[in-house]
């Protein structure tokens, strides 16, 4: 009885053993599926598989990794944030470079931004996708003001996005019919015509013949098929070496550090669907003469494209074209001859305007909407009433003598 008496005391305790640590399995089963902790497993998986971490040599010469420091995981109701910090010696540029990676593992509606200093990175999770909304004039002035050359891409779910083309200089619009490449075109040279006024000369070549005809007398030409392309792509041969010699005699290297009254104003040549040029190797050379050169001499590029060619976007062009949109593209190897990576492939075809913009990494911008309408009545105060072209026009009028033989005709 006695020993009857024991055995079953000992299997109390092992049934109340038992039972606590099915509490504790269920309990640390239910802490791992938290949310944070699920955010929190996903990174380390993300770093160790995207090679993010600091190598350095152990005892005997063995690799130890030191990976990122998961400082928060916090869950609000429209999103969840993760803040990490990185270990001294790892280049946050190569963090920014996978930022794909984390949409990759996170979805599409995970953005990564860089703190001030230049460990600590943020990375948001939204619950919602970014919505789409009409061109407010008012309001992205306000944006670009005492901007030099100022791009209004669009919106993140943190704010607007913009940039200098001065510091950045060259873009590439790419994405398929019905994806609003065209009016991102029409948001970014009206915005540019609105807030640089006199400072800036405008160009536009529209090879599809449907775009740019808002632009007239506003732009200083528009031209609509190769061979008026030709005539302004060598004026602006010309002029970029006149203004070569004025750097050079000024001895300084851009146009942005000439003395006031010889600082001549910024010029865009935009192209659309450059793709159709591919043939016509003078205008090529003298595009890509521009990419090379054009940025110390204030001349910049807006180039635009529905599908990406590997002929075009090839060798110094490409490398030059410092910033790229990239709107939905019909698979990935059409998104990777942009951007270099296949997100722009996962845009949703409802999902108009939205972008991949390559800019410090790659980010989701939805771009906004304007249409053509609207863009002519913003723009009708700029209108020239005036043919004359800026590039034909010198820039001082000083007395120079007439050759003594010269003859006039109406003096026989």
């Amino acid at each position: 009885m006695i020993m009857s008496g024991v055995t079953m005391a000992g299997a109390a305790q092992l049934l109340k053993l038992a039972g606590a640590g099915g509490c504790s399995l269920a309990a640390w089963g239910v802490w791992r599926g938290l949310p944070d902790q699920v955010v929190r497993r996903k990174l380390m998986d993300l770093f160790r598989i995207g090679g993010m971490y600091y190598r350095f040599q152990g005892y005997k010469g063995r690799e130890l990794r030191n990976y990122p420091l998961i400082r928060r995981v916090t869950v609000y109701i429209n999103r969840t944030e993760a803040a990490f910090r990185l270990p001294t010696g790892l280049d946050p540029q190569e963090v920014m470079k996978k930022a794909w990676l984390f949409r990759q593992v996170f979805g599409a509606t995970a953005e990564l931004e860089q703190g001030e200093d230049a460990a600590t990175f943020v990375m948001c999770i939204y619950r919602t996708s970014m919505e789409s909304y009409e061109y407010d004039a008012e309001r992205i002035g306000e944006c670009v003001k005492g901007i030099g050359l100022p791009v209004y891409v669009g919106r993140t779910r943190s704010g607007d996005v913009l940039y200098d083309m001065v510091e950045h200089p060259h873009l590439l619009l790419a994405g398929e019919t019905g994806s609003g490449k065209s009016v991102a075109l029409r948001s970014i040279l009206t915005t540019l015509i609105r807030s640089c006024g006199d400072s800036l000369e405008l160009y536009c070549a529209d090879m599809k013949r449907s775009e740019f005809h808002i632009f007239r007398d506003v732009a200083q030409d528009v031209v609509m098929d190769a061979a008026g392309l030709h005539k302004i792509v060598l004026k602006l041969r010309r002029e970029m070496k006149k203004r070569g010699d004025l750097l050079d005699h000024h001895e300084v290297a851009h146009v942005d550090d000439l003395p006031k009254w010889d600082k001549p104003a910024y010029i865009v040549l935009a192209v659309d669907e450059v793709a159709l040029l591919k043939k016509e190797k003078d205008i090529m050379d003298g595009i890509e003469e521009i990419s090379t050169i054009g940025r110390a001499l204030g001349v910049f590029l807006i180039l635009s494209m529905q599908r990406p060619d590997a002929d075009i976007l090839d060798g110094k062009l490409k490398n030059n074209l410092t910033v790229r949109m990239a709107f939905r593209h019909a698979d990935e190897i059409n998104s990777r001859i942009t951007i270099g990576s296949g997100e722009a492939a996962a845009i949703k075809q409802s999902e108009k305007g939205r972008m991949v913009l390559k800019l410090n990494g790659c980010q989701y911008v939805q771009g906004p909407h304007i249409s053509i309408e609207d863009a002519r009545m913003l723009l009708e105060p700029f209108k020239r009433h005036s043919d004359i072209n800026t590039l034909d026009v010198p820039r001082t009028t000083a007395y120079e003598p007439q050759d003594d033989n010269s003859i006039e005709l109406g003096v026989l």
